[in-house]
């Protein structure tokens, strides 16, 4: 990892209370956490705006669709530039660009301006700042040691659950209240003041991009390592995209519309337990173990599904897949520390995060193509499947030849052996 001057690093610290209070850890979460919001109320407040306006359910859904896609291709481009320029200017462009967008859709007429309504959706989402990559090239500055390292990619896990789970909620009550077209500007607000926080924070500041470097289009992917992990991540998006078709359709079949949030948000907290307790301790084996581990616990977990449960248990069981879905994240963004190319940390993040998001949307198309819950579960078990089937046989290329300078650098005085 590419690292500027900064202070002595903290003492190597246990458990989530310490890491919370240690300098700069609390801001920096509270920056990412806030400015991803409008990634997970957009969708919604875009559905509901149409809707206000006199579009159709077709084009309200064109419109989430354009802003999620954009959102996810945005990320790579983005992640470059934090590799080149630093977080700072990176984050405080696209968050100033994607509220400026925002705003317009919310005094914009979507159904009388389809065309300016989509190409400012496209805009919004292109422009989402790529908050989730600037924290990760900026916690190796802030953390002590490996152990500490994982803490902390734990609690940022954890930390994006709550993003999707308090989103939706917060566009809910907004409307509720308000009207439609303020939940865009509610998005677009939390946005700019989550991301000037996390952007203005001092390891933020500090923190200096590598040396400029040629790159080619595919930048940290021309890793055969770092392509392991977008195949597998893109298999994991696929599989947690159908899960939102399976609620639904079981939901339609037990008539219990409140399945259709309710599996979703077992999900979040199977994997918010899950995060908690694998960034808490050191588990045996190596890397390339955990993350076959932790797919194919996704894969298991998935199975009961099968069984088409009735909805109290489905929801007990929506659980499970959750579990193992925080350390997944956590070992493939613990990973990329010795996979990605030098310099290219954050670029490797947002490709990470782009994969993921773009097999969601592929995993809901791909289910949604057929009725009944039982092809929507095919759905999400090929996903798993696929993205564990790749890990295993792709396992040499999880394996660096050579200790990557970043573990040297982040290893503390208390823990010398390295986690690879």
């Amino acid at each position: 990892m590419t690292t500027g001057t900064t202070t002595e690093r903290p003492p190597a610290l246990n458990g989530y209370r310490h890491l919370l209070t240690a300098p700069h850890i609390l801001r920096l979460l509270t920056g990412a956490v806030v400015g991803h919001l409008p990634v997970a109320m957009a969708p919604i407040a875009l559905l509901l705006v149409v809707r206000a306006d006199g579009g159709s359910v077709r084009q309200a859904g064109l419109l989430a669709a354009a802003y999620g896609v954009s959102a996810a291709l945005g990320q790579p481009w983005w992640g470059r530039m934090l590799d080149r320029h630093g977080p700072m200017p990176t984050l405080l462009g696209t968050a100033l660009a994607s509220t400026a967008a925002f705003t317009v859709l919310a005094v914009l007429d979507t159904v009388d301006h389809p065309l300016a309504a989509a190409l400012l959706a496209v805009t919004a989402g292109g422009a989402t700042p790529p908050t989730e990559a600037a924290l990760r090239v900026v916690w190796g500055d802030v953390t002590a040691s490996d152990a500490q390292l994982r803490a902390a990619l734990s609690l940022d896990a954890c930390a994006q659950e709550v993003v999707f789970i308090v989103g939706p909620l917060l566009v809910l009550a907004v409307d509720a209240i308000t009207e439609a077209q303020v939940t865009l500007a509610a998005a677009a607000v939390l946005g700019l003041a989550g991301t000037a926080i996390l952007a203005t924070a001092a390891p933020t500041r500090r923190w200096q991009p590598a040396p400029a470097r040629r790159t080619d289009v595919l930048g940290p992917l021309r890793a055969p390592g770092t392509r392991t992990l977008a195949i597998a991540l893109l298999g994991a998006g696929v599989a947690l995209g159908a899960i939102n078709v399976v609620a639904l359709a079981l939901a339609e079949e037990h008539r219990a519309p409140a399945l259709s949030t309710l599996m979703p948000a077992a999900l979040a907290v199977g994997s918010l337990t899950g995060g908690l307790v694998y960034g808490k301790r050191r588990w045996p084996g190596t890397p390339s173990a955990h993350l076959r581990a932790t797919t194919l616990g996704l894969l298991v977990g998935l199975l009961p599904l099968l069984f088409q449960p009735s909805a109290p248990a489905a929801v007990v069981v929506a659980v499970l897949p959750g579990l193992f879905l925080a350390p997944l994240l956590v070992s493939v963004f613990s990973s990329l520390d010795d996979l990605a190319p030098h310099g290219t940390l954050g670029e490797a993040s947002a490709w990470m995060v782009a994969c993921l998001g773009l097999g969601q949307a592929g995993g809901t198309a791909l289910a949604s193509s057929a009725a009944g819950p039982l092809p929507s579960i095919s759905t999400a078990l090929a996903g798993a499947a696929a993205a564990w089937v790749t890990l295993a046989m792709r396992r040499s290329s999880l394996t660096p030849l050579t200790p990557h300078p970043s573990r040297v650098i982040r290893r503390g005085p208390r823990e010398t052996a390295p986690l690879r």
